[in-house]
C-alpha cells in the first residue's frame, strides 16, 4: 500500500507508456539543445572511436558550461569523488595509509547540485507562469460582438510564453467616415523566435497596434507605421515579425487587408472555392523604407476566413511529417455550415491527433471568422 501510494505520488498516476513517451520527448529536446553546440563538420574525417570520443566530450562540455563557474567546480569534484574507489597504501615497516571510498560524499554533492538547479528552475518557472498570465491579458479572451459575424481564436505556445500574437477589436471610425458602425480590425502575427525574447517583442507589438489603430485611418497606413516601429526595435536586424492585418466593414462586407510576409490566410467561399490572401509586402522590421500594398475582397454570408501561423501547418509527428496545408484545407472544405468555433476546434484537435506524443516545436495560433448566412 505504501509503495503504491509512493509510486502514484511521483508519477502523478500517469501510465508507464505515457511516462516513457514523455521521457523520450524530453530526452530528444535536450539532445537537440546540446548537440547544437557540437561542430559536426569535423566528425566525418575522424575514425569511429575518435568520433565517439569527440561527440561525448562536446556534449559533456555543452552541459557543463551551462552551469555557473562555482557549480562547475562542484560538479567536477563530485564526479571525481563518486568514482573514487578508495586506496590502501602499505609500507615496508608494516604501516599502511588507507584513503576511504569517497563515492557516498560525491553522490551527496551531486544531489545538492541537483537541488540548486531545481531551485533555479522552479523560480524561473514561477516567473514564466506570471509572464504567461500577463501575456493572456494582452490578447482578447472572447471575440468582439458584431452583428452577422462569428469569430473564434486560439493560441498554444511551444514554451510557457509565446511569440505569436492575435487581436480583434472594433476600432473608432475615421473622422470622415460618417458611419455609425465601427469596423472590425483583426491581426495575427508571428515574432521570429520563441519563448521570452519573442514574447517581449510580442508585448510591444500589441501595445503599438492598439495605439496606432486609433491614429491611422487605413490598414495600409497602420502596417507602414508598425514596420517603422519594428525597424527601430530590431537592433542588429535579427528580429522580425510576419503579420496579417485586415479590417472588415460590416456594412459593405468589404475586407481590406495587408499581408506582411505572413502565411497566406485561406478564404473559403460558400461555393467551396478557396482563395489565398497574399497581397502585402515584407515582414515587419526588415526594411525601414519597405513598401506595402493592400487589397480588398468582398465577402458574402457563409464565407469563412482562417488566419494562422506556421506552427499549425508545420506541426510534426514522430516521423517528422508535417501537418501541412492540404490537411487544413480538407478540414475547411469538409462542411460549409459549421460555426467558426467548430471549425477552429476541429483544426486544433486534428493537429493534436496528427502530432500525437511528438513535442511541439513552434507556437500555434489560429483565428477563424465567418459571416453568418442571412
Amino acid at each position: 500500500m505504501v509503495g503504491r501510494t509512493f509510486w502514484r505520488r511521483i508519477s502523478n498516476g500517469i501510465a508507464i507508456q505515457q511516462l516513457w513517451s514523455q521521457l523520450d520527448s524530453e530526452a530528444r529536446a535536450s539532445y537537440r539543445l546540446y548537440s547544437a553546440e557540437v561542430d559536426w563538420t569535423l566528425l566525418p574525417h575522424e575514425r569511429r572511436t575518435r568520433r565517439v570520443q569527440r561527440v561525448a566530450s562536446a556534449l559533456f562540455w555543452a552541459m557543463v558550461m551551462k552551469l555557473s563557474p562555482a557549480r562547475r567546480v562542484v560538479l567536477v569534484i563530485a564526479l571525481l569523488m563518486a568514482c573514487w574507489p578508495g586506496l590502501d597504501f602499505r609500507f615496508g615497516d608494516g604501516s599502511h595509509l588507507q584513503i576511504p571510498n569517497l563515492a557516498f560524499f560525491g553522490e551527496v554533492m551531486l544531489f545538492i547540485l541537483l537541488a540548486l538547479e531545481l531551485a533555479d528552475r522552479v523560480t524561473m518557472k514561477r516567473d514564466l507562469e506570471i509572464a504567461k498570465e500577463i501575456q493572456t491579458w494582452l490578447m482578447p479572451a472572447v471575440p468582439p460582438q458584431l452583428t452577422g459575424v462569428e469569430m473564434a481564436f486560439a493560441t498554444r505556445p511551444a514554451n510557457t510564453v509565446a511569440g505569436d500574437y492575435y487581436d480583434a477589436f472594433l476600432r473608432s471610425n475615421p473622422p470622415d467616415s460618417g458611419s455609425a458602425c465601427a469596423p472590425l480590425l483583426m491581426i495575427v502575427a508571428d515574432v521570429a523566435g520563441k519563448s521570452v525574447p519573442a514574447a517581449l517583442l510580442m508585448a510591444t507589438l500589441q501595445a503599438s497596434v492598439r495605439t496606432l489603430a486609433a491614429m491611422c485611418t487605413t490598414p495600409l497606413e497602420l502596417v507602414e507605421r508598425l514596420n517603422s516601429y519594428c525597424c527601430e526595435q530590431n537592433i542588429g536586424g535579427k528580429r522580425f515579425t510576419t503579420a496579417f492585418l485586415a479590417e472588415l466593414n460590416p456594412l459593405t462586407r468589404q475586407l481590406t487587408y495587408v499581408n506582411a510576409g505572413h502565411n497566406w490566410p485561406a478564404l473559403r467561399r460558400t461555393s467551396g472555392a478557396i482563395e489565398r490572401l497574399e497581397t502585402g509586402g515584407l515582414p515587419l522590421g526588415l526594411m525601414r523604407n519597405a513598401r506595402y500594398e493592400c487589397a480588398q475582397v468582398s465577402l458574402a454570408p457563409g464565407d469563412l476566413l482562417v488566419i494562422f501561423t506556421d506552427g499549425l501547418i508545420e506541426a510534426e509527428n514522430d516521423k517528422e511529417e508535417e501537418f501541412g496545408e492540404l490537411r487544413m484545407l480538407t478540414i475547411l472544405n469538409s462542411r460549409s455550415d459549421r460555426k467558426a468555433s467548430e471549425v477552429l476546434s476541429e483544426l486544433m484537435s486534428s493537429a493534436d491527433q496528427f502530432v500525437g506524443t511528438a513535442p511541439q516545436h513552434d507556437d500555434i495560433t489560429c483565428l477563424v471568422m465567418r459571416l453568418v448566412p442571412d
